[in-house]
């Protein structure tokens, strides 16, 4: 698993909020479990380099700083921003992330029979234009 940094492919284009298009966020109450699913990911033959943990003091430090501008200079047009504060929420209450590199159908699939084995909180997936509840 890699350590997340966030980087301009991770933002939308208009408004810079948080859209790491081709990939699926999912948080965790546990920690443990967080780190579980990840690990489980890779022992199924997903790449390590394609999972990243994320803390919630990183959350909190370089995601959610992404929608201060969001709605500027008018209110987006889609949920990232809401999605980012949801993320925030439940950053603030210890939650732990994993993000995902997810670029079909097959992929988000396999990430979910893992997640789905332990509680979650919220599950993601960010495609071109749009982001799809899991």
């Amino acid at each position: 698993m890699n350590n997340f940094s966030l980087d301009p492919s991770m933002t939308a284009a208009i408004g810079g909020a948080f859209y790491p298009t081709g990939h699926s966020f999912v948080m965790f109450e546990n920690a443990a479990d967080a780190k579980t699913v990840g690990r489980q990911l890779v022992e199924n033959g997903m790449p390590g380099d394609a999972i990243y943990l994320i803390p919630p003091e990183v959350v909190l430090s370089q995601i959610t700083p992404t929608v201060s501008d969001a709605d500027d200079p008018l209110p987006s047009a889609g949920t990232e921003g809401a999605t980012v504060r949801a993320y925030t929420k439940l950053a603030r209450d210890g939650h732990t992330a994993l993000m995902v590199k997810t670029d079909d159908e097959d992929a988000a699939e396999a990430l979910m029979q893992v997640v789905r084995t332990v509680p979650y909180s919220i599950a993601q997936r960010y495609r071109m234009l749009v982001i799809e509840d899991l």
